[in-house]
């Protein structure tokens, strides 16, 4: 028996042993010696390449890479750290693929080596848009039901013929003179046809299933909220803050249409890599319980700025149409009484959004303000320190207090 025991906690040692600090160490030097080769790449194979959009998805792909290294160290049994350097490293082999393909077949006109594998490399977008979905749904232990595991295998399966499928029309366009179209993309991918014809079945089934993975992960994090308390309830705080950010984000870009062309490109990426950061946290629980505090400060800010602005413009108006006051005088005016107005519509907004956002603090600063108004009226020392225990107890609610009083 002790054999056997010890046989198998080898066994299950040699397992795990792939999945190690030092394997994501590799990976993710990996990902950085991908992502420094993508900015020579790019500007060498066009012309005019989006320096700021390049920039600003060298900070996403940055955030989660650095976040899965991190977990995966941390936690290399959790399936999020490399599921996270997974993706990056599709992403990155995608765009240098795409870039290198383009450069060797519209200027060198396929002399330059490993062509087909750059060309292999430029559908790696695939398994990565496949894995994505499977971050959130996973989060933030890497857990799901026994529910889940049929479902799962099916999405495995149609995942492996899609894979399975791209790889197919990768090669069917190594006989092309351009495998590749000006952004990287390999031709034929889209409409399949010929010997690969069977895969446009396959195909649609695939993103079929992948929309319904991510509403299906969605929906249990957004039940999950519900259910949980404490610690996972803090944790999810921190995926659906991060989910919030980019959905507004994302609203906000599309509605405005007046914007700078560098905004469209530069804003959505930087507000997704908040994301990785935010699951980061929330799976290595750092700073898990500040949620609350930036929630009602960004809520609050957000509230005061809308407010100012519209007070500003509102007196802007009112004093150069309604009271004929010169421009410079009424823009002035204006800001001055924005600017006296600041601190004490500040102060009121933090209160009311404190109130529904971060309850720990505004009962915190309620219990101060009651034992203020009780200590005015206490004469006994006794009384004194059960009333400030009991602050005390309720405010911070620590493990163990007590108050020594120096005779």
């Amino acid at each position: 028996m002790g054999g056997q025991v010890t046989g198998r906690a080898n066994g299950a040692s040699r397992r795990w042993r792939v999945a190690s600090p030092a394997t994501a160490g590799a990976l993710g030097v990996l990902s950085l010696l991908l992502l420094l080769a993508a900015i020579p790449l790019g500007i060498v194979a066009r012309q005019n390449p989006d320096v700021l959009g390049g920039a600003t998805y060298v900070v996403f792909i940055s955030g989660f890479t650095a976040v899965g290294v991190v977990v995966a160290r941390r936690e290399p049994r959790n399936p999020i750290g490399w599921l996270m350097i997974g993706l990056t490293l599709a992403v990155l082999c995608t765009i240098d693929g795409g870039d290198y393909a383009y450069l060797d077949y519209n200027r060198h006109h396929g002399a330059l080596p490993f062509g087909h594998v750059a060309v292999l490399l430029a559908a790696g977008w695939v398994p990565g848009v496949l894995i994505a979905p499977l971050i959130v749904l996973t989060f933030p232990d890497g857990r799901l039901g026994s529910r889940w595991r049929w479902p799962l295998r099916a999405y495995l399966v149609l995942a492996v013929v899609f894979v399975a499928g791209t790889v197919s029309v990768a090669v069917a366009a190594f006989g092309l003179r351009m495998p590749v179209d000006s952004g990287g993309n390999v031709v034929g991918l889209s409409h399949p046809s010929g010997a690969n014809a069977w895969f446009g079945p396959f195909q649609d089934a695939g993103w079929v299933a992948l929309v319904l993975l991510v509403i299906a992960s969605v929906l249990r994090q957004v039940l999950s909220y519900h259910r949980s308390t404490g610690e996972r309830r803090q944790q999810l705080k921190w995926l659906s803050s991060g989910a919030a950010m980019c959905v507004a984000i994302l609203i906000v870009t599309a509605l405005w249409r007046d914007k700078p062309s560098w905004l469209g490109s530069a804003a959505f990426p930087i507000a997704l890599s908040w994301v990785p950061i935010a699951m980061g946290i929330g799976i290595l629980k750092y700073r898990l319980y500040e949620i609350d505090r930036l929630i009602s400060r960004t809520l609050s800010y957000a509230i005061l700025t809308g407010l100012l602005v519209g007070i500003f413009i509102g007196l802007v108006a009112l004093t150069t149409d309604t009271l004929a006051l010169s421009g410079r005088v009424g823009v002035a005016a204006s800001t001055l009484a924005a600017a006296a107005l600041f601190n004490p519509l500040r102060v009121r907004i933090q209160r009311l959004v404190d109130r529904r956002f971060n309850r720990v603090r505004y009962d915190s600063e309620a219990t101060i303000a009651e034992f203020t108004a009780t200590l005015r009226d206490a004469v006994e020392v006794d009384s004194i320190r059960a009333d400030l225990l009991d602050a005390v107890n309720r405010a911070v609610q620590p493990s163990h207090a007590s108050i020594w009083i120096k005779p």
